[in-house]
Formats: C-alpha cells, structure tokens, sequence
C-alpha cells in the first residue's frame, strides 16, 4: 500500500480577489478532504479561456477569493472518510465539473452535466493554479500511463468538451469543420484524423501559425474564419467564442448538418436568414462534461494516442500565461508546471 507522503500546513496558490484582473502570489493553507474528498497535489493544471473568462468577468458566478485551474493532473495524498485506501498515489486528472447532487430531475435522467447543483472547479470551488487543491472523489478520473505527464494536462478539458463536442454530431460525417484552432481543436483533430474524418480549420484571420498546425496533424484544408472552405461540410464545431462564427459555419454546412458550439462562453449570434438553418441544420451547444465522457475519452485516446502541443508557464507566471493566451500568442496549449 502507498505511504501517505508528509503533506505542508501552507502552498503556494495563485489567487483571485474581487473583480481584479489579475493574479496575486500568495501562501495559503492546504485544505483538509472532507467526505468523499481526495487532497491531490498538483502536477501540472492546463491554462483554459474559460479561465480568462472568469478573470475577465465575462463569467461571473464564481467565488471569491478563487484558485482558478480545471485540467489538473496530480497525485492522490490524503483522503477523507469514504474513500477506498488503495486511492492513495494513484495519479489522476481532476476536470471542470467537480461535483454534481445525483439527485435533481437532471440526474435522475442521467445527465449529470445540467445538475442543478453543480460545483465547478476553478469557479466555484478552487483549483489547480495551486501545489494542493480537493477534489470529489467521483469526479477525479484514473490517468493511463502515457499521460501522467504535466503536457497531457489540456485533455483535462480542452480535450472532454472537444471529444463531447464531436460525439454529438452525426458518426457518419465525413467533411467537419472546426473554427477557433487552439487547445482544444488541437486535440480533437488528432483523434477525428485519426478515425479517417476530414477536417477543414478555421484559425482567426492572420494566424498563418495555426493554420500551419492544423495542417501538420492532419487537417485537409486550413484557413482562417474569413475564408470559404472548399466544400460544404456535413458538421461544424465552434470553439471560438465568436457568435458570428454560426451563421457562416451554417451557410458553409450541408443540409442536415449539426453545428455545435463547444465554450462555455460567446458573443452574441446575430440575426440570420431562416434558409440557413432550412435543410433540417441543427445549432446545439455543449455544457460541462460526464464521468462516462472522460471514460469514453481516455479509450479513444489510448487507442489514438494524441501528442499536445504546449508551452510552460511556472506557477508564479500565471497572470503571463493568462496574457498569452489572451493575446493568442499560444499555438496548442498553455500549461503551469507546479510540482
């Protein structure tokens, strides 16, 4: 059985206070699990735009003060009643939905995702941008050995809402389009590519380097949002938060065809012509993420093994990872190294 490691009274977290809109380097106690809680010491926690949303109070039911960071890998170190002891030094991945009641009419259906209770970690509960974070046991997921690494952080959420996105559209599309190529598109093309989809990326105008990474992990066709794509595709994914992005991805798309919106946050969309939605087009958006997504996810990925493409940021450097990614300077992912 694992030896329980000797665990500090204080950690370094990265901190939000108020409406600041930036970072502040602080040392804090380590929190002690509760029921059915698990103390994780934090590897490496991925840099998210949800992120920046809430930094940029674009998003604005969180807590404060907030320990942002929702794609963690770490380190089971100490556990609260309820949980099974052979948990302890198993390494896992701690994602975005952090705790859901089981009992709303959303949970009874078995759509854990649109609980009413939900917690959120990084919003409403603190997360990875710190050495320690609690996490709910049942919502911490075994990571396969060729991502116990800080680099596989990302598919912590970039890589679940980007695969839940594409389980949503039809299995017998072909043509798909993703507009917006960062963390996440970066991740899901390696996998659709992989089960002989053809994708067609958008990046934002100018950005020839994402365009260029698209294309080297496969991508049939890349161009930046402005452009006509070569052919009418039979599904769409939008991980740019840009409402304008739908009505084009529609008119670009071909009768039947599902467009998906994949953030948590976006522009308004404006009016369009009803033609563009005709031919039975469908606009669905993606929220949160389920247990059996993460393990449908992992499957798929160990079958497919995804290689990501990321920069390091130490822990005290959040609020430049937080500026990068703001800037779109990150060409994949932005990932803090803690321990």
């Amino acid at each position: 059985m694992e030896k329980q490691e000797r665990i500090p009274e204080t950690m370094r977290a990265m901190v939000l206070s108020g409406q600041a809109r930036a970072l502040t380097e602080m040392r804090v106690a380590v929190p002690y699990p509760g029921p059915g809680q698990v103390l994780v010491r934090v590897n490496a926690c991925g840099v998210c735009r949800t992120d920046l949303h809430i930094v940029d109070q674009e998003l604005k039911e969180g807590k404060y003060p907030l320990i942002l960071g929702h794609e963690v890998i770490g380190k089971i170190v100490a556990m609260g009643k309820g949980i099974d002891p052979a948990c302890l030094g198993q390494v896992v991945g701690v994602p975005w939905l952090a705790y859901t009641c089981g009992k709303c009419r959303y949970c009874l259906k078995g759509k854990e995702n649109l609980c009413e209770k939900a917690l959120f970690t990084g919003y409403t509960v603190d997360g990875g941008y710190a050495e320690y974070m609690l996490a709910y046991q049942r919502y911490v997921f075994p990571i396969p050995g060729i991502y116990q690494n800080a680099a596989a952080s990302p598919l912590l959420c970039a890589g679940l809402i980007g695969f839940r996105s594409y389980s949503m559209l039809d299995p017998d599309c072909e043509k798909i389009g993703i507009y917006g190529f960062g963390a996440a598109a970066h991740i899901l093309i390696q996998l659709a590519v992989a089960q002989g989809k053809l994708i067609y990326a958008f990046s934002k105008k100018g950005d020839h380097a994402a365009q260029q990474l698209a294309l080297r992990l496969g991508a049939t066709w890349a161009g930046d949002s402005s452009q006509q794509p070569p052919c009418p595709m039979d599904g769409a994914i939008l991980f740019a938060p840009a409402g304008e992005l739908v009505p084009k991805a529609l008119s670009e798309s071909n009768r039947g065809a599902m467009v998906v919106c994949g953030g948590i946050h976006m522009s308004d969309i404006p009016t369009f012509p009803y033609e563009l939605l005709w031919g039975e087009r469908t606009v669905k958006s993606v929220a949160n993420l389920t247990t059996s997504d993460a393990a449908n996810f992992f499957e798929q990925a160990t079958l497919h093994p995804i290689t990501t493409s990321v920069r390091f940021f130490e822990l005290s450097e959040a609020n430049q990872a937080l500026q990068a990614l703001r800037e779109g300077s990150i060409q994949g992912a932005a990932v803090l190294r803690i321990h």
